[in-house]
């Protein structure tokens, strides 16, 4: 696979709970040069990152992030500023809770509000894969599949497990409805990268690849 289809489907991302303007700054420099598919980025930096990038590049946001427990009047008002402050794409957490409690109309109603209220822009849904089981795993690819949103997610990367194989090839046999996979967490490797999309994932949420093929442009 060439190195540059690799890069198209990156969402550059830096969510640390300490990164500085100067660090955003450098992941948006960093996404326009390598044309990456976004950069996924803090709520309170969608608005000065946007001014920087001048539409060069789509800058990304999350929700109710990374627990997935704040209200569904919380989550649609951070995703309304944030796509008012300029985010084209929004990553929201669903509610684990809901999932163990199998409230399922609950979980589809939220994800529709949340859509709503992106006006028109991307929805990816995290479903913390490393905090499911299959037969729940399976369930949130059929609620998102209903729900109108554009892609479901594996992971936060801040819950102590990222994307695996499996789950990016159980997605893969049932969602619907033209819902992509973004694959999340962990992906450290050029060869990951490749298995990821090959097992059906259009998007990858990582900060690695693009310090990888920097590194390989050094040597």
């Amino acid at each position: 696979m060439e190195l540059q289809e690799i890069l198209s489907k990156v969402d550059h991302t830096l969510l640390s709970q300490a990164a500085t303007w100067e660090q955003i700054r450098a992941i948006c420099d960093d996404g326009m040069k390598y044309k990456t598919a976004s950069v996924c980025i803090p709520a309170s930096y969608v608005r000065q990152a946007a001014d920087y990038v001048q539409g060069k590049l789509p800058i990304c946001t999350v929700i109710g992030f990374p627990n997935g427990y704040a209200t569904t009047k919380a989550k649609c008002f951070m995703a309304a500023d944030a796509v008012e402050n300029g985010a084209e794409e929004v990553d929201m957490v669903i509610n684990i809770g809901w999932v163990k409690d199998r409230k399922w109309d609950e979980l589809l109603s939220e994800i529709r509000a949340v859509k709503k209220a992106c006006g028109g822009r991307l929805l990816k849904v995290i479903i913390e894969t490393c905090l499911l089981t299959d037969e729940e795993k399976i369930k949130m690819c059929e609620i998102v599949s209903e729900s109108g949103a554009d892609y479901i997610k594996t992971s936060t990367g801040f819950a102590g497990g990222g994307a695996t194989f499996h789950d990016v090839e159980l997605f893969a046999q049932h969602v619907t409805n033209g819902v992509k996979i973004k694959a999340a967490g962990g992906i450290s490797s050029l060869e990951d990268a490749e298995k990821f999309i090959a097992l059906g994932a259009s998007r990858l949420g990582t900060s690695r690849i693009v310090k990888i093929v920097k590194a390989m442009e050094a040597e």
